[in-house]
């Protein structure tokens, strides 16, 4: 494994919705109260379904999903389920409507690659890998270089296990970083490649032995591998068509003296050389194209340029699938003077489906957090719980959420590893609510500039 390269890592994050795995939904297409990570929503759920159904069918083409409802109630995390859905390699691209406006690029061309990062080619090859059950697992960090009070993972000594065979590997400081990143734990099956050190996570098994599960579990559950350690696998890469524009018109641009790509628009030439290459490996059985998610929140913020663009997008050849949301009302269409539902031309909204969701209740917030206390991997007692679901019904589940952590953290310093009902009001008291904030304001109006 000495030999092992890899690509740098980003640091990991717990996403906000790193637990979702699907849509949760039973055999006749009904939502389960709690399953996949998704809580409650039962209406958008099977509606959502069905819009699954439609993609698996093809029958979405022209037509794309606009979630529609109040801040807080899982648009984000629908659109997520959707993809879920639709398979582990069904590309995902999430942005904010906000974001076509850029100062370098056309706003047309920053949707452009939105759309082309939505749209996957799946390849496959087989590779050297090594595959197994994470038995054991030992990470060695260091100070960091330049910031002495930080430590950064430098190697890692992890043991992987299938039914027939167990090998201890030491994994360098590239491969270690990946295993961070994924929060790659006890009874976690995972394979690395023995030329790249590419880490994938599979899923996790529940009949290993000393392995902690959840009724409510969040990662999918896999068979413990056969056969020995290391071994030839067949490896499915799903490329998008954005990799392969970047790609090719990093063949036809100018290179700079320090070897840098100069960064500008891609050429409409090599999107066309993309394209055609593309539908030569289709045509030959080497490639099948995956058509992906474009999700933009915040869609009320796109101007008349862009709706018009994402109608025509919806019709091309090449067309992920096109998931819109907002909370808007009745507004403004931006670029416009004129008013329309959720701000959006209704030559747009009828080639959209639309799929309301609705406030939480209690018991449904109580789910919610006990879900993303198990992601975050924080304990909480149950007066604790009881006293988030409580602030999440009065005020909003994203600040019971947001909570959690501010908590943990004063839990330890009492020397504590469980959030008590006393870590949770402290934690309030420190950072307040956006009801709080406007009393604040308010009572300090005149000390505040204007």
């Amino acid at each position: 494994m000495s030999e092992i390269r890899v690509e740098p890592y980003r640091v990991r994050r717990i996403g906000a919705h790193s637990h979702i795995r699907g849509l949760g939904l039973d055999e006749n297409g009904k939502a389960i109260m709690v399953a996949d990570g998704l809580v409650g929503q039962a209406e958008a759920r099977q509606a959502a379904g069905i819009v699954v159904k439609m993609i698996k069918e093809g029958r979405i083409s022209g037509r794309g999903i606009l979630l529609v409802g109040p801040p807080g109630t899982g648009k984000t995390a629908l659109a997520v389920a959707i993809a879920r859905e639709l398979g582990e390699d069904t590309p995902f691209v999430i942005m904010s409507g906000s974001e076509i406006y850029s100062s370098e690029k056309r706003k047309t061309e920053i949707l452009m690659e939105a759309v082309r990062k939505a749209l996957g080619v799946r390849l496959t090859e087989r590779r050297l890998v090594y595959e197994g059950v994470v038995k054991n697992i030992v990470i060695r960090r260091a100070k960091h270089p330049l910031v002495p009070y930080l430590t950064v993972p430098r190697e890692a000594k992890i043991t992987l296990a299938t039914r027939d065979e167990e090998v201890t590997l030491t994994v360098p400081e590239e491969v270690t970083q990946q295993i961070v990143e994924l929060g790659v734990r006890k009874g976690d099956v995972i394979w690395i490649d023995a030329q790249t050190g590419r880490v994938h996570r599979e899923g996790r098994v529940r009949e290993f032995q000393d392995v902690k599960t959840y009724d409510v579990e969040t990662r999918r559950i896999v068979e413990t591998p056969s056969g020995p350690v290391k071994k030839e696998k067949e490896i499915v890469n799903v490329l998008t068509l954005h990799d392969l524009d970047m790609y090719v018109a990093a063949q036809r641009s100018l290179v700079s003296i320090f070897g840098f790509t100069l960064e500008r628009e891609i050429p409409s030439e090599a999107r066309k050389q993309v394209d055609e290459t593309v539908r030569k490996w289709i045509e030959d059985k080497k490639a099948a194209i995956v058509p992906g998610v474009l999700f933009i929140d915040d869609a009320h913020m796109l101007d008349i340029e862009a709706f018009s663009f994402l109608t025509r997008a919806m019709e091309s050849e090449f067309a992920p699938i096109l998931i819109l949301a907002t909370n808007r009302g009745v507004a403004r269409i931006r670029g416009t003077d004129m008013e329309s539902p959720h701000g959006m031309p209704l030559d747009l909204l009828d080639r959209l489906l639309i799929i309301p969701t609705r406030p939480y209740n209690a018991d449904e917030i109580r789910e919610i957090i006990k879900i993303r206390a198990q992601e975050e991997e924080v304990e909480l007692d149950s007066k604790a719980l009881e006293k988030l679901v409580e602030i999440g019904s009065k005020y909003s589940l994203r600040y019971a959420v947001q909570l959690m952590e501010p908590a943990r953290i004063l839990a330890e310093q009492r020397g504590e590893s469980k959030i008590h009902v006393e870590d949770v009001e402290e934690a309030r008291k420190l950072f307040i609510d956006i009801s709080t904030s406007v009393e604040y304001l308010r009572e300090y109006e005149k000390l505040f500039l204007k």
